[in-house]
């Protein structure tokens, strides 16, 4: 049987280890943006509305975080959750939660960014009017955050396509243990390299579809946001 058949088959009866191994790569790529979301979300508004000495010098970090090594940052979390580590007594490593803590180090910088942009922009085109109006600082941020509703939730869509399709922090803080810490990105690793092609592609066609999915959305959204705006 060709090779592409039998993965098409593996994905179209939903073979129990392939759908074992999706589950667990979206429960933690979706729990990583939630938690980057509660971090960058506020972050990012903070940085927008408020002037301080030091915030461009912050902003340029920022900004560079975006382009982390997943595989330093699989490191930096495996350095702090191993034994020897200041977090080793959680006893996480090689966890699917060290694996949401290494996705939401990386994501983080990324939703951060690109709502502190997002609500900048928006904060140029509507100051004066909401100074005039006497809206308080929790008022801006709410109104802001509302109006780029939009853009935000494509920040958040691109965190977690960033996330879905990382493959080094994730090896080396969840050890890629069969049916316990193997998602989608280390299982085609692993498979491709044991010669296990049909699980390999199954996994890659699952995760091309995921990946488009969230571009697509994304991409709705900014233009239901375009005429929205207009």
């Amino acid at each position: 049987m060709p090779t592409g058949f039998s993965a098409l088959q593996l994905v179209l009866t939903a073979d129990p280890a392939l759908i074992a191994i999706v589950r667990l790569s979206l429960i933690v790529s979706l729990s990583a943006v939630l938690l980057a979301a509660f971090i960058g979300v506020p972050f990012g508004a903070f940085l927008a509305l408020v002037r301080f000495p030091g915030r461009e010098v912050i902003i340029v970090v920022l900004n560079a975080l975006m382009g982390l090594p997943p595989v330093v940052v699989g490191l930096l979390v495996y350095l702090l959750l191993s034994r020897a580590g200041p977090l080793g007594s959680w006893g996480l490593l090689f966890t699917p939660q060290a694996m949401i803590v290494a996705q939401t180090v990386l994501i983080a910088p990324i939703i951060a960014a690109l709502t502190r942009q997002t609500l900048e922009d928006l904060w140029t085109e509507y100051r004066d009017e909401l100074e005039a109006m006497g809206v308080g600082p929790s008022g801006r941020i709410a109104t802001l955050i509302w109006d780029g509703r939009f853009s935000l939730v494509t920040a958040l869509l691109a965190g977690f396509g960033r996330a879905a399709a990382e493959v080094g922090a994730v090896l080396i803080v969840g050890g890629n243990i069969d049916g316990f810490t193997r998602v989608m990105t280390t299982a085609i690793a692993l498979e491709t390299s044991k010669g296990d092609l049909p699980l390999a592609i199954g996994l890659g066609l699952v995760l091309i579809a995921i990946v488009v999915t969230v571009n697509a959305a994304a991409w709705g959204l900014r233009r239901a946001g375009e005429r929205f705006a207009g």
